[in-house]
């Protein structure tokens, strides 16, 4: 089937709407790591991402009574905005289902490439589903987003570029992964040609679809997938895709939402232009990687597979990236409350520079503060001085990798309650009208809310830390409202920030 699928990617009619894209040089992340680092800028298609190379692909394929019927398909981003330009191109009806907490700014740019845009359900699988009622319905053709052998190939022609462009034989590719078409597609062209590259797919740490199918053997349907990446937050992976996978991917790397953001700043840095957190994974596992073989003097390449970011993030991502390249650590230091001890501490922390200092009085013998300080030397200069300052006396708490602290409690230090039986929790609400009103319509007058802070990352969903007062006897009941309701969420009653700042 890989020789079936060589032939594909050959025979793939794509650049009668794609551009050939550059593969690009980042020579200040290729001197830091000691590796030459090439960029291949997916990002410079008209869509702004690799998309459309799988889509047109399957519609430039379809005989004359199909595209006569036209295309369905469903996509918060990219994939629509393919499917939507490959139609205006070939001349085809195309509808998009999108789901309703989809930015208005992405449902437009699909309007405006002409597709009608039908929004429905808060998730893709929701719209998903409304893809096929209407491709039943109506009888037009579903354009798969990865789990199509024409589409597949459509992608790997990605490979067919990189291997004509690169000044010699990468020692590895890396492939960001959602439902791994990009990256079964890359694997299915290069593995039989040149069996000696690496092909590492990486995936988001809370979306590692891929990464849990080939550890079980075969597709499996997460829980529930993060939803900074949004470009790769997919629950299950495709049958096909997992196939191609197992046998050509050597393996898949996970990296964190800092990490991502820090890649974001290295494609920045070194090319000027902004990636968005899907097409930043293959720089991360770049890093991730290096830092892992100790390797030197290796050309790798890592696919910038799309651009398409709202600008209101950006404050979000520049916020995480110093965390995720080590440049910042964050700290709960307890010093006396008395006169005089803020200044004995800022002794004791030097000429480092303060990136972040929140403190307020809240009574009694001990202070807390939450404390960004510069970092010099990565992870061990970070472990140095919680060293130095618990020989000093300093009790620290490291909240550098905790997420809750990161997202909410840097924003909330200033005050302390202790009401009875409280729970803590995170959640993701759709940024849509009436999305908290029906949370706590559907919460009632059960359980009081003893807590609330909201912040919008200009994404389809708000983080929300909320504090809900529980008795024992009615945690049954609780977590039966906690299923009803349906927005994700993570219980962080026993994280140590919580107790530090806020209880």
């Amino acid at each position: 089937m890989s020789t079936g699928y060589l032939e594909r990617v050959l025979k793939s009619r794509v650049y009668e709407i794609v551009r050939e894209t550059p593969l690009s040089e980042m020579p200040l992340l290729s001197e830091r790591l000691g590796n030459r680092v090439l960029l291949k800028r997916e990002d410079t298609q008209p869509v702004f991402s690799f998309k459309v190379r799988g889509a047109y692909n399957r519609m430039v394929r379809l005989d004359e009574a199909e595209a006569a019927r036209g295309v369905v398909a469903a996509s918060a981003g990219n994939h629509a905005q393919g499917v939507a330009l490959a139609a205006r191109r070939l001349g085809l009806g195309a509808v998009i289902v999108m789901p309703e907490t989809t930015p208005a700014i992405k449902m437009d740019a699909v309007r405006r490439l002409g597709a009608e845009v039908v929004a429905h359900g808060l998730s893709f699988d929701e719209a998903n589903a409304r893809a096929g009622e209407i491709s039943e319905r109506t009888g037009r053709v579903y354009v798969h987003p990865f789990d199509d052998p024409d589409v597949i190939a459509g992608q790997g022609t990605v490979a067919m570029e990189i291997l004509r462009q690169a000044p010699e034989t990468p020692h590895a590719i890396f492939i960001p992964v959602g439902g791994g078409g990009l990256v079964a597609g890359i694997a299915a062209y290069v593995k039989p040609l040149w069996p000696c590259v690496r092909i590492v797919g990486v995936e988001p740490e809370e979306s590692a679809s891929m990464h849990a199918a080939l550890a079980a053997g075969r597709p499996v349907r997460l829980d529930q997938v993060g939803l900074f990446a949004d470009g790769v937050a997919v629950r299950q992976v495709g049958e096909e895709t997992f196939r191609v996978a197992r046998r050509h991917v050597d393996e898949v790397i996970l990296v964190t939402t800092d990490e991502t953001c820090a890649a974001i700043r290295d494609i920045y840095q070194n090319t000027r232009t902004i990636a968005e957190p899907a097409g930043a994974l293959g720089v991360a596992g770049v890093k991730r990687f290096v830092e892992r073989e100790g390797i030197a003097g290796k050309l790798l390449v890592a696919i910038d597979s799309g651009a398409n970011v709202n600008f209101d993030r950006l404050r979000h991502i520049a916020e995480r990236a110093e965390v995720g390249e080590q440049l910042e650590m964050l700290l709960a230091v307890t010093i006396e409350e008395r006169a005089g001890s803020l200044l004995e501490f800022c002794r004791c922390i030097g000429e480092r520079s303060v990136t972040e200092f929140n403190y307020r009085y809240a009574g009694g013998q001990d202070a807390q503060i939450f404390l960004g300080l510069e970092l010099r030397d990565g992870a061990d200069d970070r472990a140095a001085m919680i060293a130095s300052l618990g020989e000093l006396g300093y009790p620290v708490l490291d909240l550098s990798d905790n997420e809750m602290a990161k997202l909410h409690i840097r924003h909330m230090v200033g005050g302390r309650a202790s009401p009875a039986d409280e729970r803590l929790f995170r959640f993701e609400f759709p940024e849509r009208p009436g999305a908290l009103l029906g949370f706590l319509t559907h919460l009632g007058g059960r359980w009081n809310i003893s807590l609330f802070h909201y912040r919008n990352h200009g994404s389809a969903y708000g983080r929300v830390l909320m504090g809900i007062q529980v008795p024992t006897r009615d945690y049954e009941a609780f977590d039966r409202f906690l299923a009803e309701v349906g927005y994700q969420h993570r219980e962080e009653t026993g994280n140590p920030a919580y107790r530090v700042f806020l209880r």
